[in-house]
């Protein structure tokens, strides 16, 4: 019963971690594609900046202020669109000193022109608004505002919206594929309290009624739901590191209360992980704004340059390990998988939340690569096997398209060993450590799609992986190799959805190793050592695969 206890403690871990941030927001048909599709009213514009200045009032857990629209015109309109949950009021649009008509469908905003706006042009309008937001019950898996105290009775307040959506708390083009140049966040809190954001600090300004204005200026892209805000008694001290493209600064931000345990916890891990996905990933993509780690009053997510931690300065996934190896037990989850985000998911970034395995999928490898820099090529092995035991191969990892829906939470392990797979059949570390690099430098800070990347590591491999991609991604079930073994002949085939699948898979051919063959959907032949039976008959566990003996 104990033995059952804990596989069920560790399997709801697992389950846990692998839903965070997957926050739903499905109303209705209408509403998820007003949400999730990206129509002429929103492809007429592109945004170049933002200008979130609010005071948010941590006593009515409210929000008021404005955001500025900066966009550049990709063809004539006289209306488009952008998004503001409906349960906070748009008091005006303002557009050259007027304002604006505008109607509302559920989350979605239409506004109208006096005239045409010309394609190629720059302009500009201004939304103020108000309300209390949604406040979120269990961040970040849910989303919303989080209002808490710290352990000495101080207000401890942030924002958590990935799925959900940024404009569950600011209005904004809320899509993807959309990202902003730049930004100017500009958040009021009470004065006796500190706020953090994304970019950097430009200045501070005191405003009436007790206030303090914090203005920082994020100078790179950055996608909606990475905008953040972080209020509470924080002390901070900085750091810096010397990366690839030069000194990157580091700066942390721990609750007063828990400075003490947390500077030497961090201390630990953000150096050793800097110089680890520096190595495989190319330089951190963010120089300009730095790297923030900031304590937050929910478990973690991937602010940009402000990462999320709340992870209660403990190893591994608040103290246990989703392997079930031990190797997870050596380094903060929090840390290490919410900054390897940096590089995929902020950096890289999926046009469509459908594909978000993009972002899941090779930030969970992230964890491997830090295992093997840390320890050994062979401990990281054993870390991506051992978290196989959370997928459940329920739906295909990427959803549907156009409704702001994410796939299957397998997307975390099993795009992980998919990424692991797939390094076996390159064969070659180094050009496997290239494509990761070549994609963070091909896709330096632009939106994409699956199939884009699909291309990028087929043609970089040489290899062709059309139906490994396919098979592994659309489908919920993974490759079965079916074998049967008479008289020192193995028979073999694979049973997938995807037909003609031709993957190489290494199995036993003979005792004290593993041999490439390349089964198909029909059946093959091969001898092999009479040592080798049908019981202890095997694939080389570096693959993703199941064997089924028939």
């Amino acid at each position: 019963m104990k033995k059952i206890i804990i596989l069920f403690a560790l399997a709801l871990g697992i389950s846990t971690a692998n839903a965070q941030m997957l926050g739903k927001n499905q109303i209705n048909a209408s509403a998820d594609s007003l949400r999730g599709t990206l129509t002429p009213l929103r492809t007429c514009y592109d945004i170049n900046y933002y200008h979130l200045d609010v005071k948010i009032d941590l006593d009515q857990q409210s929000v008021a202020g404005s955001n500025e629209f900066a966009f550049t015109a990709i063809q004539d309109f006289t209306k488009l669109q952008f998004d503001l949950f409906d349960n906070l009021k748009i008091e005006k649009v303002v557009y050259q000193g007027q304002n604006l008509p505008f109607t509302r469908e559920y989350n979605a905003v239409f506004v109208t022109f006096p005239k045409a706006i010309k394609k190629g042009s720059k302009d500009k309008f201004t939304v103020f608004y108000a309300g209390n937001p949604v406040v979120a019950k269990n961040a970040p898996w849910d989303g919303g505002f989080i209002f808490k105290k710290d352990s000495a009775g101080n207000p401890f307040v942030s924002v958590a919206c990935q799925g959900l959506g940024a404009s569950v708390w600011w209005p904004n083009k809320d899509h993807q594929s959309d990202e902003v140049d730049s930004m100017l966040i500009s958040i009021s809190v009470p004065e006796t309290l500190q706020e953090i954001s994304n970019g950097r600090l430009r200045n501070t300004v005191t405003k009436p009624n007790g206030y303090k204005q914090y203005n920082w200026f994020v100078s790179n892209p950055i996608n909606n739901y990475d905008v953040t805000f972080y209020i509470g008694k924080y002390a901070h001290w900085q750091d810096s590191y010397a990366g690839e493209n030069g000194n990157l600064s580091i700066d942390y931000w721990a609750l007063q209360v828990d400075s003490a345990k947390a500077r030497p916890h961090w201390n630990a891990d953000v150096k050793p992980m800097l110089k680890c996905f520096e190595y495989w990933f190319g330089p951190y993509p963010w120089y300009k704004d730095g790297y923030k780690l900031v304590q937050a009053p929910h478990l973690g997510m991937e602010h940009q340059s402000a990462v999320a931690y709340g992870n209660k300065f403990m190893k591994g996934y608040l103290g246990r390990d989703l392997s079930g190896t031990g190797h997870g037990l050596k380094w903060d989850f929090i840390t290490i998988h919410e900054s390897g985000h940096e590089w995929f998911g902020n950096n890289i970034t999926s046009k469509d939340i459908a594909d978000m395995w993009i972002h899941e999928g090779f930030t969970n490898y992230s964890e491997t690569l830090f295992t093997e820099c840390t320890d050994s090529k062979q401990s990281g092995s054993e870390y991506v096997i051992g978290i196989r035991q959370g997928i459940e191969n329920d739906i295909p990892i990427i959803g549907p398209y156009g409704v702001n829906k994410e796939g299957s939470g397998d997307m975390y392990p099993k795009g992980a060993n998919l990424i692991h797979t797939i390094r076996q059949l390159i064969n070659n570390d180094e050009k496997f450590r290239q494509i990761l690099r070549g994609l963070n430098k091909t896709f330096y800070h632009k939106t994409v799609t699956t199939a884009e990347i699909e291309n990028y590591i087929s043609k970089q491999s040489g290899l062709k992986l059309d139906k490994v991609f396919d098979q592994y991604l659309r489908h919920a079930s993974i490759p079965v190799l079916a074998y049967k073994i008479n008289n020192g002949v193995l028979s073999y085939r694979w049973i997938t959805d995807v037909k003609n699948f031709d993957m190489p898979v290494r199995v036993t051919l003979k005792a004290g190793g593993y041999t490439l063959i390349q089964p198909k959907n029909e059946w093959k032949t091969i001898k092999i050592d009479q040592s080798v039976t049908a019981d202890n008959f095997k694939n080389d566990p570096q693959f993703y695969i199941k064997t089924k003996k028939e």
